[in-house]
């Protein structure tokens, strides 16, 4: 990965049950096509031959074999459910390798969460043993990593919050069901945007599939691809009906653009 191109991969694009969802079998989990087979939400950018982790799903050991990562140098986190945090765990492997911990992102709110639950990984009264090495930093404004300015992007998720993640122009804007008054000039001027489209029918946390793209059409973005979907979704039939530049997101689908001022 050079240095002026930013690389976007979709490691998931499921909800929290995935897709097949357990013991369900509808024509969406019953189906042969590779796009309606969802792992749990989350992402992966490379710049500069650098990876940065969005989330660590329930499912991404899976992920992680299927994409062929083997560094893993930075996790940003947007929220603490856990289908979003509870791959944690498989970050070892990565600092049993190098030695080094690995810098995660979030808001307070979510550091203290996840230090609760996973709190045999950050205690100092354990012996470190066979469990990952993480560094726990607050999110609270934008920060620079690896050369590149990360914007955190608050979000409405339902009665709670949540954090998108603008770099460069591409922003990462997942579980939510509104965007702030002022996180909206954080969005301006994309070229992509990756964003919570849950399904058709209205949910009180996320945003359905027809206001993910109202949001992108008042954003005037090129290219959008809608995630976090749900067995409602299936990808060849209802892809037809989408606008032009807006697209359903899949596991494995790749997405380059340059970097401002390449």
């Amino acid at each position: 990965m050079t240095d002026s191109v930013l690389k976007l991969t979709v490691l998931g694009s499921g909800t929290s049950t995935g897709v097949p969802v357990l013991g369900c079998h509808c024509a969406v989990c019953s189906s042969t096509e590779p796009r309606n087979s969802r792992t749990r939400c989350s992402a992966l950018l490379e710049w500069s031959d650098h990876k940065v982790l969005i989330d660590t799903a329930t499912d991404f050991r899976q992920q992680a074999l299927r994409e062929g990562i083997e560094q893993v140098d930075t996790v940003l986190y947007t929220h603490a459910h856990a289908d979003h945090v509870h791959g944690i765990d498989d970050l070892r492997t990565f600092t049993l390798r190098t030695g080094n911990a690995i810098p995660i992102y979030a808001a307070r709110g979510v550091l203290d969460r996840i230090q609760g639950l996973f709190s045999y990984i950050f205690s100092e009264a354990d012996v470190a043993g066979y469990r990952p090495r993480l560094q726990a930093n607050e999110v609270t404004g934008p920060f620079a990593l690896f050369g590149q300015k990360v914007i955190p992007i608050p979000l409405m998720h339902g009665p709670g919050e949540s954090l998108g993640y603008r770099i460069g122009n591409l922003a990462y804007v997942v579980d939510c069901s509104a965007i702030p008054e002022s996180s909206w000039a954080l969005l301006e001027g994309l070229e992509v945007l990756v964003i919570d489209a849950l399904r058709f029918r209205g949910h009180d946390s996320h945003f359905s599939i027809s206001e993910a793209i109202e949001v992108a059409r008042q954003l005037r973005v090129p290219k959008t691809l809608l995630t976090h979907l749900t067995h409602d979704v299936d990808y060849a039939r209802h892809s037809t009906g989408l606008p032009e530049g807006v697209e359903f997101a899949y596991d494995g689908q790749t997405v380059t653009l340059p970097l401002p001022g390449s």
